[in-house]
C-alpha cells in the first residue's frame, strides 16, 4: 500500500472515528485519549496473517514502552485481505488467542469493528450492528489499565452496549446515510 493510500485509510477512520464514536458517544471512554491525542492510527499493509501477528507484536511493544500519559491505546487497521467478516472474526480469535499465548491478557483486549460487522443473533440490517461497523475492519489495542482507571472513576460500563443500541436506533435515515456512508461503497 502507498502512502497516499495509507494516510487516505487513516483520514476515513479517523473521521469514522470522530464523528460515529466519539459524535454519538458510543464509547465514553475515548473522549480523553482523543483530546490528549493518546490514540494511535496504525495501518496493516500486509494480507500474510503471520505478518499481522508481527505487526500486532509491534504494536504491544509501542504501548508497553510509551507512557499511557503518552500513548494510550491503538487501532490496528486492516484495509485489505479482511473484508470477509467471517474470516475476519477468525483472525480476531487467533489475535485474542495470540495476546493470551503471549502472556497479555489482563494487559491487554482486543475491541473489533468492521464494515459487515453482525453481532451472533442478529439481522445483519439490525441497527445495533452499526455500534461496531466502521469503514475498514480493525483490531483496537486497549490497555486494561484504561478501562480500570474509567471505571475507578465512575464509568459505567454495564450501561453501554444498551445505550448504544438506543442510539443507533434513534437515528433517522438521513443521519445513519449521512454517518455510514461508507457502507454503501
Amino acid at each position: 500500500m502507498n502512502k497516499l493510500a495509507t494516510s487516505s485509510v487513516i483520514a476515513e477512520t479517523k473521521q469514522w472515528f470522530e464523528t460515529v464514536v466519539l459524535g454519538l458517544n458510543l464509547c465514553p471512554f475515548a473522549h480523553q485519549p482523543a483530546k490528549h491525542q493518546r490514540i494511535r492510527f496504525a495501518v496493516f499493509d500486509e494480507t500474510d496473517e503471520f505478518g499481522l501477528f508481527e505487526v500486532l507484536g509491534a504494536e504491544v511493544a509501542r504501548l508497553d514502552e510509551a507512557d499511557i500519559s503518552t500513548l494510550e491505546t491503538t487501532l490496528l487497521i486492516l484495509p485489505e485481505g479482511y473484508e470477509d467478516f467471517y474470516f475476519y472474526t477468525i483472525t480476531v480469535q487467533q489475535a485474542e488467542s495470540w495476546l493470551n499465548k503471549q502472556g497479555l491478557l489482563g494487559r491487554y483486549q482486543i475491541a473489533h469493528f468492521h464494515p459487515d460487522y453482525q453481532f451472533s443473533n442478529t439481522d445483519y440490517d439490525e441497527r445495533s450492528n452499526l455500534t461496531n461497523r466502521s469503514p475498514y475492519p480493525i483490531l483496537h489495542l486497549l490497555r486494561e489499565q484504561s478501562l480500570t482507571n474509567a471505571i475507578d472513576n465512575g464509568a459505567d460500563t454495564e450501561s453501554v452496549p444498551e445505550r448504544n443500541i438506543e442510539r443507533m436506533q434513534s437515528l433517522t435515515e438521513q443521519e445513519v446515510a449521512t454517518l455510514f456512508s461508507y457502507l454503501n461503497r
